[in-house]
């Protein structure tokens, strides 16, 4: 059994190598990663599966610390935060035509059109809106 595992092996030779884009520094968590973090290295085939093209990783956040030549993977990011929890923001209460704007604090953090709770200030209610912006939940009312 073991010889015939050997022999395989040798037929198929040593793993291919493909170009994967690696990051070229560290990244924190929470930082934007751009195109420039990246430079392309090659790597064996079975450790880029996965990986995303710098295309694909440009815009996003990093959903944990990232060291060096890190292949980033989907897991690794997340879409970039527009609203951070304990965050001062612009809540908008939009009933038709009428719009009325609130001071409010971020309850939890999210991106682009994710549900969060806030706190008027004002009035210390809790209401749950969707992420319009950077800073600004709008609330849409019946």
């Amino acid at each position: 059994m073991i010889s015939i595992l050997g022999l395989a092996l040798l037929a198929f030779g040593t793993p291919e190598e493909v170009p994967v884009a690696v990051l070229g520094h560290a990244v924190q968590k929470g930082d934007r990663i751009e195109a420039g973090d990246f430079s392309v290295e090659q790597r064996p085939a079975a450790a880029a599966r996965g990986a995303l093209t710098i295309d694909q990783a440009s815009g996003m956040e990093a959903a944990r610390n990232l060291p060096a030549g890190t292949v980033v993977r989907q897991a690794d990011l997340m879409r970039p935060q527009m609203v951070r929890r304990g965050e001062p923001v612009t809540i908008r209460i939009v009933s038709g035509p009428l719009i009325i704007t609130a001071a409010g604090r971020a309850l939890a953090g999210g991106s682009k059109g994710e549900a969060v709770r806030v706190v008027a200030n004002a009035t210390n209610r809790t209401l749950d809106g969707v992420i319009e912006a950077s800073g600004i939940v709008r609330i849409v009312t019946p």
